[in-house]
């Protein structure tokens, strides 16, 4: 979004988000059944999203796919809590799919402010090809994929 008085005017979708036929973004979630996190996507609209229990992407899992703390940090109905895993139903499927690809191209996002990001993502929207392209000497990974 740019700065100034025009803030929250122009959004960018996040990474992995879809537009469905109805106009609404949606984002997919891998599906918890009996606590078991399994390979099938759904993907859902922020309406759908608030009645689940969703984990996050980076939520510790033991050797056969299941949540394995007691209490797992979810969102629910627009809340962050701890909720007992056998209430999550729903997990992440990345943890960049909470920013654009323009902030999920800037390395240790999570360290930065809020402003440095945001510059950061717009700075990235503006950015052109290479002629003699190099590999970068700190990557996140999404750079061949947005290449």
């Amino acid at each position: 979004t740019p700065e100034g008085p025009n803030i929250g005017l122009i959004n960018s979708l996040a990474t992995f988000a879809r537009v469905n036929k109805y106009g609404f973004i949606e984002s997919p979630y891998r599906k918890i059944i009996d606590g078991k996190v399994t390979t099938e996507v759904i993907y859902l609209s922020a309406m759908e999203e608030s009645k689940h229990y969703v984990a996050q992407a980076n939520s510790s899992l033991d050797a056969e796919g299941r949540l394995s703390e007691e209490f797992v940090v979810c969102r629910h109905a627009g809340e962050v809590l701890m909720a007992p895993r056998d209430h999550v139903d729903l997990m992440d499927v990345s943890p960049k799919q909470l920013v654009s690809v323009a902030a999920a191209l800037i390395p240790f996002l999570e360290n930065d402010g809020a402003n440095r990001a945001l510059m950061g993502s717009n700075m990235q929207r503006q950015a052109v090809p290479l002629v003699r392209a190099e590999a970068p000497f700190v990557g996140t990974g999404m750079e061949s994929i947005v290449a």
